[in-house]
């Protein structure tokens, strides 16, 4: 009997300290769980930022296409319209010339002016501007000199004649002014 008790009591004891050791290996089971959870919201905020770079970098690589490509485009019109507009401006020059020259005629002369004025419409239109040339500042990139003279009333660099028309497009030059600087 005495056996029997003790057999009772050590079962007892192993039964309450069975039921800690239960939860405790059940906490322990949780806590993997718990932590594959938290590894797989890491992994997935991971990713989340991974791909949410992946699209910035992507969506600002696109913008500069987009950009460049109309650049291009813009370039590649400006390049046709020069290369156009180039065999027109001798027709121009010599239209101003034959309005300068004069006639009796002034149905004639009224009838170059209105030509004149078609084509010039048609530069304009294009983004084709005349160059200024009298009285600004001498620029190499825009003008071309072709004499230099002394004048006390004209400071320095200025340009003081126009021999021919410049044209540019844009930021391009399509044919330099041709003039004479003074000082």
């Amino acid at each position: 009997m005495a056996e029997e008790k003790d057999n009772e009591v050590v079962e007892e004891v192993k039964e309450e300290n069975a039921e800690p050791v239960n939860q405790e290996k059940q906490e322990e089971n949780a806590k993997p769980s718990e932590n594959v959870e938290k590894q797989e919201e890491n992994t997935d905020l991971t990713e989340l930022a991974e791909l949410t770079d992946r699209y910035k970098r992507l969506f600002a690589e696109f913008e500069n296409y987009k950009k460049r490509n109309l650049k291009e485009k813009e370039n590649l019109r400006n390049m046709l319209v020069s290369d156009i507009m180039t065999s027109i401006l001798p027709i121009i020059d010599n239209l101003e010339k034959a309005i300068s020259a004069g006639t009796t005629d002034t149905a004639y002369e009224e009838g170059i002016k209105m030509v004149l004025k078609q084509l010039k419409d048609v530069l304009a239109f294009h983004g084709v501007k005349e160059i200024k040339t009298v009285g600004e500042q001498f620029d190499p990139e825009l003008h071309e000199a072709v004499s230099h003279v002394t004048d006390e009333k004209l400071g320095k660099n200025i340009i003081k004649e126009e021999f021919r028309k410049g044209y540019i497009i844009g930021t391009k030059v399509i044919r330099h002014s041709m003039v004479i600087v003074a000082n």
